[in-house]
């Protein structure tokens, strides 16, 4: 498990506010990955679909627009906005750290932005981490109030596998909520160096590019918007997307084709097992071992804008295991902000990061509220990018929050177990038991190992990381015994 750098610097309130030119997120080569459509924001509610052969350097801003495809410039919710770090002054740090500041603390001095709720700090090269600690302050756009200091996490673990890394490093996203102002630092840790007679200690030097990435959620589509987006969204990979609609456990003729719905609904275990005869395992009755499908908020329904992705899907050939994970995004949300939150993640995932889609599979909020997650079809075994080294036959679960002292709550915990009895029944997967995935490639088995895993396991089983979290990894075993109990096990 990484350690994480505590610091103990006081907080320090700057009356002087200014206000910045918001900066649009630009795009980078993508590192071998299928170019991906890069999209400026130029506005609060304003996105501009940018021809797929731009490669801009990500750490280089992107003034103004560039030409939109025919029929893509439109209204869309929400915006990224990124605005460079810079050396702070000495004057910022306190104490013994004094001299490890004035030369590679970077951060920004507080000032007055363009609305935003969730934040997080990338660079330029995404194999490259934060050896420090990253803190905020923030201002309440409601009140004007100044937030404490508060720590985000530097380690952003949830990651596509080598070969399909995203464009830029980033911080985990810290939902902030509605907010109009801002100040950050980036304190390096100390390393120590052996000069030979004595030792030395110095600041571990931080990854170049450093850059505050601010997004704005946007309000939700109406329904004519979200049927426009589908629609466009369609045309342009040149087939029904209908937001995984299509995935194996749905019955044909729920919905109807070009109008999205927000949710796909729930049926009784017998009805489930009647439209999912593709589940290999079955009881002694013949009736296969699967949970009812519960009800799902589709990604239409939580206001996804499927110009941001990539068009078309990609998929495994099944699911082994289900990596339970945090977003670390905090817990400071209400159950009605849920989908702004996800579509804030979002953005970050693939606006600010370079993902070709958000990188869970599914996410939970607090309120047992089930979301789809990466686009494909909610039935199918859709290649995510959530646990490095393990995305291949393995689906991603998040729930909102942070869990590393706070419990989760009993109805995300339901939601979870109810979640996974259904999906990995569709695949035969005993959720008590345990499966064999070959490693990619990360920092806990060397690309190639055969490892041995819970089909419901933790984040930390296949990467070295706190995720999800030590209060909600302690409750997977009761995951996994109600989810085999929802399966007729």
């Amino acid at each position: 498990m990484r350690a994480y750098l505590a610091s103990t610097i006081g907080v320090a309130c700057t009356a002087a506010l200014a206000l910045p030119i918001a900066v649009p997120t630009g795009a980078a080569a993508n590192g071998g990955r299928p170019e991906r459509p890069v999209h400026v924001t130029a506005s609060s509610r304003t996105a501009v679909a940018m021809s797929s052969t731009s490669s801009s350097s990500s750490s280089s801003p992107v003034s103004g627009t560039a030409p939109a495809a025919p029929g893509a410039a439109r209204k869309v919710p929400g915006s990224t906005r990124s605005l460079p770090l810079v050396p702070l002054a000495p004057a910022t740090a306190h104490g013994s750290d004094r001299a490890l500041a004035a030369t590679a603390e970077q951060g920004l001095a507080a000032r007055r932005v363009t609305p935003y709720s969730l934040l997080g700090v990338t660079w330029d090269d995404s194999t490259a981490d934060i050896n420090g600690s990253v803190q905020v302050r923030t201002r309440a756009a409601a009140t004007g109030a100044w937030s404490g200091w508060q720590d985000v996490q530097a380690h952003n673990d949830d990651a596509p596998d080598p070969g399909g890394s995203p464009t830029r490093g980033a911080t985990a996203p810290l939902w902030v909520g509605a907010s109009d102002g801002v100040q950050v630092r980036v304190r390096p840790g100390a390393v120590v160096r052996d000069t030979g007679d004595r030792s030395a200690v110095a600041a571990a030097p931080l990854p170049k590019g450093l850059r505050l990435e601010m997004v704005d959620p946007g309000d939700e589509m109406t329904p004519e918007a979200a049927e426009q987006v589908v629609r466009e969204a369609s045309a342009q990979a040149g087939n029904d997307l209908r937001l995984g609609l299509d995935g194996r456990g749905l019955a044909p003729g729920l919905v109807p084709v070009g109008a999205p719905a927000a949710e796909i609904p729930a049926l009784s275990r017998a009805e489930t097992a009647a439209v999912s005869a593709t589940a290999t395992a079955t009881e002694a009755g013949g009736t296969p071992y699967i949970g009812a499908r519960p009800k799902i908020t589709t990604r239409a329904g939580w206001g996804a804008d499927e110009s941001l992705r990539e068009a078309g899907f990609v998929y495994t050939d099944t699911v082994k295991v289900a990596f339970v994970h945090h977003t670390a995004t905090g817990n400071g949300y209400s159950c009605s902000e849920g989908p702004a939150l996800i579509r804030s993640i979002y953005r970050y995932h693939v606006e600010s990061s370079g993902w070709r889609d958000i990188g869970y599979n599914f996410l939970v909020d607090k309120c047992g509220t089930i979301y789809e997650g990466r686009a494909g079809g909610v039935g199918k075994a859709v290649f995510g990018a959530h646990t490095l080294g393990f995305n291949t036959n393995s689906m991603g679960v998040a729930v909102l929050g942070t869990f590393t002292s706070a419990a989760p709550s009993a109805a995300a915990l339901n939601g979870v177990s109810h979640l996974l009895a259904w999906k990995l029944g569709l695949f035969g997967s005993n959720p008590e038991g345990t499966a064999h995935l070959t490693s990619g490639g990360g920092n806990l088995y060397a690309k190639g190992t055969s490892v041995k895993l819970n089909v419901i396991s933790g984040h930390r089983d296949g990467f070295n990381t706190e995720c999800p979290g030590a209060k909600l990894y302690a409750r997977l075993g009761s995951v996994r015994q109600s989810a085999a109990d929802l399966q007729g096990r």
